[in-house]
């Protein structure tokens, strides 16, 4: 099992917009492609900040899925150019992480 924790910066004031955006397009879509978002979260200490968290068994399907969602033209034609619109690319921070055998996220 592996995790992605995604921290993302809106554009400045938008984060509500961007929050819109991800639970009725890019989460609905991702999920379509396999991908399960486990969590989404603002953040508390950045007025701009929004973080969330995708699950893979493994890195194939990670992969796999990935390619399915950032290769589609759907995304290349009309989500990818709102999604780099919302946010400052430059500033998102993706961590792959892998939970401790005690984690209850195993």
């Amino acid at each position: 099992m592996l995790y992605e924790i995604r921290y993302y910066q809106s554009q400045p004031g938008r984060r509500e917009e961007w929050i819109r955006y991800m639970e009725d397009v890019v989460i609905p879509f991702q999920a379509s492609k396999g991908i399960t978002v486990v969590a989404s979260f603002t953040d508390e200490q950045d007025e701009d900040g929004y973080v969330w968290i995708r699950r893979f068994e493994d890195e194939a399907q990670r992969e796999a899925q990935s390619s399915a969602v950032y290769d589609s033209g759907r995304w290349k034609n009309e989500i990818g150019p709102v999604v780099h619109e919302l946010l400052l690319p430059e500033k998102s921070v993706v961590t792959r992480a892998a939970p401790t055998p005690a984690s209850p996220l195993q």
